[in-house]
């Protein structure tokens, strides 16, 4: 089966710097997808970046996080780090990632396997 789980997050001024990892487990040894999704208290889950792991794709970031934050994968790890920087209070929001094995990054909304999610809380 395939398990996800986030560390990092905390607490941090505007401003600042967190870096958040995500593991995945069971998920063969083919390209899957990995991404980072946020969740703002009141709104929806909105993805933020994604990469294939174990391929030579490039990641995506959405409009509101391009040029702050970056992604980076180890592949042999099955890991996708999430560095923040320049954190606004508007980036406030439990972060979660997802994989699956199954599910192109483009559709990443329809990921089976979700972590439980870290909270990043930025005051101004």
């Amino acid at each position: 089966a395939v398990e996800v789980a986030e560390s990092g997050g905390g607490s941090v001024q505007a401003g600042g710097s967190l870096r958040l990892s995500c593991a995945a487990s069971g998920t063969g040894r083919g390209p899957y997808c990995m991404a980072w999704f946020r969740q703002a208290p009141g709104k929806g889950r909105e993805p933020i970046a994604y990469m294939t792991v174990n391929s030579d794709g490039s990641p995506w970031y959405a409009d509101s996080v391009k040029g702050r934050f970056t992604i980076s994968r180890d592949n042999a790890k099955n890991t996708l780090d999430l560095q923040m920087n320049m954190l606004n209070p508007e980036d406030t929001a439990m972060y979660y990632c997802g994989a699956d094995p199954h599910v192109r990054c483009r559709d990443s909304d329809e990921f089976n396997y979700w972590g439980q999610g870290t909270q990043v809380t930025v005051s101004s």
